[in-house]
């Protein structure tokens, strides 16, 4: 297989000019599905990827409505995977979202399930508007049509969920409480099929926090402790002694925190590359909105901090100095 896909790779270079729509959006929807899948992202990958870009903001009006879900399905899977976010990656996305709403009634459940997902999972690539009239011309008509899958419930569920967590982080938006409604029956459909796979469990766990729902069982997270998690809790214990301080402790059955202050309701996530669009530790995705939302609606204080502000002393100071200045005040 990885010799057959080496073997193709450099023949999308060579024949870029001769690919119709369909043949672009099939190309780039199956490198996410390789990707996604552990294949490595060697540099005729990604050359590849680069090359078929210009190509979709080229054609963007020939795009038929599935088209454009394997389309922007393969935006998100990709940047879900580290890929490098250039330019050309904001610009397709930015010209394939108008079409999304100009074509909401062309879109099967399957697509809309997967776009939701996807324009949650790019998280503030996408401007806040946007995703919000998306999300309310797309899922309105949706969260009860009984053609969904178990699968598109629950994308469509996390979907909304990043939605309202978004407009939850923005002290300027307009809440939505028609949002929470849908995703109240999205919830009770996902719960309904008994789903025993880890990561719809915790779909479900979120929602049902959100909402204030019990939720039905006791997710299994893994726990990992990152060099700079640690580096940063002992760096903080050194200068705060008696701080009582928790690793990796999961707070009303939510994924588990970095660290956890449990005499100030403070929780302090540490902000690998992976919590960021393309790495750039300024643009979060989606599930990063979401996990922060959902524990302030938990009351709990989120105090984020980007691994690249603690490669040095100088850098790390402020976030020692607001938690000191914080933990006296209480």
């Amino acid at each position: 297989l990885n010799k057959a896909v080496a073997t193709l790779l450099p023949h999308v270079n060579a024949q870029k000019d001769q690919f119709i729509p369909q043949h672009i959006a099939n190309l780039l929807w199956a490198m996410a599905k390789l990707v996604d899948n552990g294949q490595e992202q060697t540099p005729a990958l990604n050359k590849a990827v680069a090359t078929l870009l210009p190509h979709v903001n080229a054609k963007k009006d020939q795009f038929i409505p599935q088209h454009i879900v394997n389309l922007l399905w393969a935006m998100a899977k990709l940047v879900d995977n580290r890929q490098e976010w250039t330019p050309e990656f904001k610009a397709v996305v930015a010209a394939l979202l108008p079409h999304v709403s100009a074509r909401k009634a062309n879109f099967t459940p399957q697509g809309i399930a997967n776009l939701l997902w996807a324009m949650a999972k790019l998280g503030e690539l996408v401007e806040l508007n946007m995703v919000t009239s998306t999300f309310e011309s797309l899922v309105y008509p949706s969260s009860e049509n009984p053609q969904l899958s178990r699968q598109d419930i629950s994308m469509s569920l996390w979907g909304v969920m990043v939605c309202c967590a978004r407009l939850s982080l923005d002290s300027n938006a307009n809440k939505n409480n028609a949002l929470e409604k849908h995703m109240d029956i999205l919830l009770t459909r996902l719960e309904n099929t008994f789903p025993d796979n880890e990561e719809d469990q915790t779909t479900i766990a979120m929602a049902a926090s959100w909402l204030g729902r019990a939720c039905p069982f006791v997710p299994h997270y893994q726990t990992i402790i990152s060099k700079p998690q640690s580096d940063f809790r002992n760096q903080l214990q050194s200068c705060l002694p008696s701080l009582k301080i928790e690793e990796e402790k999961s707070l009303n059955s939510l994924p588990p925190v970095d660290l956890l202050l449990p005499d100030h309701n403070m929780v302090i996530e540490v902000q690998g590359p992976s919590h960021y669009v393309g790495g750039d530790f300024k643009t979060r995705k989606g599930s990063t909105l979401l996990k922060i939302a959902l524990l302030q609606k938990s009351g709990f204080e989120v105090i984020e901090i980007p691994v690249n502000r603690l490669w040095n002393q100088s850098l790390m100071k402020p976030f020692i100095d607001q938690i000191k200045k914080r933990t006296n005040s209480q």
